[in-house]
């Protein structure tokens, strides 16, 4: 196998380009700065190609040593044929190359390998190969008799051939590829109540049966829990009749005197070896479609969530709320810095709303505010409908937001908060959490990890392995598409850029503490185990404002600075105009006149061969010339603010509202649209047309209009819809 090659026309790019690629991992390089640095030599493949790229590279990569440890092991036994290894060669995924190695396996001992050592091989091969058509089996089988070996009658040698056969059967890898074919295409997952007097969450799923290959992934997720949780009974059905006689069509050819023993030998083989085996490769097969289906929704969800946009410059009062506990209130500064911190109790059972309006006065006059924040958890609407009716009274020009709490919990109480936060108890950093995400999510975020972030589906019934690979990947690549800035990012943050690890960025941190900000980006060569390696990894990422250098202040890679400052020269602006903001759109009449050209892209080919740089990476110094380190996240929807409340009973069908997404799977998406629970948009109501999934439609974060189809008061469900 030509991995280059194969993974060429995969991918549908030309060879050099999988080449290159496959170069630049191997030398170490992060997809993050292969993806943003080094487009000329991967002809401008996205981190996302780049990403799959890797993961199907490591996959071929692992199939062809399997391939060739197969082959060794079978020669080894002396039974490697030219035919064997040219089928073990030719196969393209895993599961072949173990159907092949199969029959050659070193197995514990079964009825087939016992009925070898008694001497039945021959035998078998005698039934098997049915040249006989006259006589009786019985009085063939009687030669081998042997009573030393434990051959007692000719009806033990007989059933050990037919063990030996059957053995034979469930090891035949082209016969096992059709039957889980046929079984994939044609068979049912059929579920059934574990205790049918009990109600459970499951109820849907007594009795019913559905299509193994049309099985959505939320319900395999859905039954396989319920059958780790004992409610459900699950098992793989399918016409085992049909499936027999395929396989007697492929062993029995012609009526003889061993058809009836080898019809027996079929029916035990499927039954006893094949069936087991398959139902238990047609439940692997959905739930790893499943939990891989589930983790891209997920890292997608996570995502979104990462890169909503930072409300920058505001003062914020963050409210975590509770009952019995109070709430706990934390009071901070346009950046984040913790000012004041106290508890008031304006919900059950103290219910003090005079004495929180009294405490929320103190602080607004005191410290100043802009924005309220209240967490979604525990007692959240009661706290809300306390604040919004505060706020009318008094007349303040302040605004309040819900913000997702998931893992602001797991994140208080951890070794990284404590370090952070040393003297500050558990419930005051939660309620910290809570504003900073309005602040920076990203900053904020990155401090969880990502499985306790709650965007997605059956979250803890996956892969963790696997979940959690792809959760810091999707971190990676939000923390590296947005850049830090060297002079304030937390050691949580540093770490996900590419070339740090959590050493090093506490390293940078020390440093930083020691000798002040950084005034360049070449001072991080001071840093501690920060070698040229990461230094080229890792520099276009940080960001310096106010420095000695202005490119610092940029995503301009330094290996480009020369290129850069001469492109400046020769079209006449200068540093001062990165430091003021950026010279706009008018750079392009700027590149236009000192290159003229029939196109405007001719413009950038002949100043990007007169510069010696690459056309992508000269683009992307324009880029930032015109608006340097632009965040990303300022294309995402806006936070929705409130100046209001509705109660679960102040709902009614038909009424109209906007709301927020707060998440996404595969059946639908949650809104958040101000009352206690999040109402769903089933994925039938994303739209007027066909949504094959609602990822296609709304995103985390998305701010959307929605109609009420449903009220269930009694589970207090909102059934919506996006058909306004």
């Amino acid at each position: 196998m030509n991995i280059i090659e194969t993974l060429a026309s995969e991918f549908k790019v030309k060879t050099a380009q999988v080449e290159n690629t496959v170069n630049l991992i191997d030398e170490g390089n992060t997809i993050p700065f292969i993806a943003r640095y080094r487009k000329e030599v991967t002809g401008g493949l996205t981190d996302v190609v780049l990403r799959d790229m890797e993961e199907r590279l490591s996959y071929l990569r692992n199939l062809q040593e399997r391939k060739e440890e197969v082959i060794r092991l079978i020669d080894e036994q002396g039974k490697l044929t030219e035919e064997l290894a040219a089928e073990i060669e030719k196969a393209e995924v895993l599961q072949r190359v173990e159907d092949l190695y199969k029959p050659y396996k070193q197995k514990k001992a079964t009825r087939a390998s016992k009925a070898k050592e008694k001497g039945l091989e021959p035998l078998a091969m005698i039934f098997y190969a049915q040249q006989k058509k006259d006589g009786n089996p019985l009085d063939i089988a009687a030669g081998f008799v042997d009573q030393k070996k434990g051959v007692e009658t000719a009806q033990d040698a007989v059933q050990g051939a037919m063990d030996i056969i059957a053995e034979m059967i469930a090891d035949d890898a082209d016969l096992i590829k059709n039957i889980r074919e046929r079984t994939f295409e044609r068979g049912q997952i059929a579920t059934e109540a574990a205790d049918p007097e009990e109600k459970t969450v499951y109820d849907m799923y007594y009795g019913s049966s559905e299509a193994i290959a049309k099985m959505p992934n939320h319900r395999v997720l859905a039954v396989n829990r319920g059958e780790k949780e004992k409610k459900l009974k699950v098992k793989v059905t399918v016409d085992s009749e049909a499936i027999t006689g395929y396989i007697e069509k492929q062993i029995i050819r012609g009526q003889s005197i061993f058809t009836e023993l080898l019809q027996e030998t079929v029916a035990d083989a499927y039954k006893r070896l094949i069936a087991p085996s398959i139902e238990r490769e047609m439940r692997n097969i959905l739930t790893e479609r499943a939990e891989t289906d589930a983790v891209k929704v997920f890292a997608k969800n996570t995502e979104k969530l990462l890169m909503a946009p930072p409300v920058r410059g505001k003062k914020v009062t963050a409210v975590d709320p509770g009952y019995r506990t109070g709430c706990k209130v934390a009071v901070l500064d346009e950046t984040g810095r913790l000012k004041a911190f106290t508890t008031v109790y304006p919900t059950e059972p103290k219910k003090d709303v005079a004495g929180t309006e009294r405490v929320l006065t103190k602080i607004i006059e005191k410290y100043g505010c802009d924005i309220i924040v209240i967490g979604n958890g525990t007692a959240s609407r009661e706290t809300e409908e306390v604040v919004a009716n505060y706020l009318k009274k008094k007349g303040y020009p302040i605004q309040y937001t819900i913000v997702n709490e998931a893992g602001a919990s797991v994140y208080s109480a951890s070794k990284l908060a404590s370090e952070e936060y040393p003297d500050l108890d558990v419930t005051t950093r939660g309620a910290m959490s809570l504003g900073r995400r309005l602040q920076d999510p990203l900053a904020e975020l990155v401090k969880i990890d990502p499985k306790h972030i709650g965007v997605g589906q059956y979250q803890h019934d996956i892969n963790q392995k696997q979940l959690t690979g792809a959760l810091t990947t999707v971190v990676e690549d939000c923390v590296n598409r947005v850049g830090v800035d060297l002079n304030t990012a937390s050691p949580s943050l540093l770490s996900y850029i590419a070339g740090v690890n959590m050493g090093i960025a506490k390293n940078i941190v020390s440093y930083r503490e020691e000798h002040g900000r950084f005034q360049n980006r070449k001072e991080l060569m001071k840093v501690s185990k920060l070698g040229e390696k990461a230094f080229k990894q890792c520099a276009g990422f940080m960001r310096i404002t106010g420095g000695s250098e202005p490119l610092d202040s940029t995503s301009v890679h330094p290996e480009s600075y020369e290129a850069a400052e001469e492109m400046m020269k020769k079209i006449g602006i200068t540093k001062e105009d990165i430091v003021s903001g950026g010279v706009g759109e008018a750079i392009d009449e700027k590149i236009f006149q000192a290159y003229p050209a029939k196109k405007p892209s001719e413009s950038v080919r002949r100043m990007a061969e007169d510069l010696n740089i690459g056309e992508l990476t000269l683009a992307d110094i324009v880029s930032e010339m015109k608006k340097p380190a632009r965040d990303p996240r300022e294309d995402a929807p806006p936070v929705i603010f409130r100046n209001d409340v509705r109660s679960f009973d102040d709902l009614k069908i038909d009424m109209e509202l906007t709301g927020t997404v707060r998440n996404v799977v595969d059946f639908g998406a949650f809104v958040d649209i101000g009352v206690k629970q999040d109402g769903l948009v089933h994925v039938s109501q994303l739209s007027h047309k066909f949504v094959k999934h609602p990822m296609d439609v709304v995103s985390v974060g998305d701010t959307v209009k929605v109609r009420i189809i449903s009220i269930d008061q009694e589970k207090q469900k909102v059934g919506l819809t996006m058909k306004l």
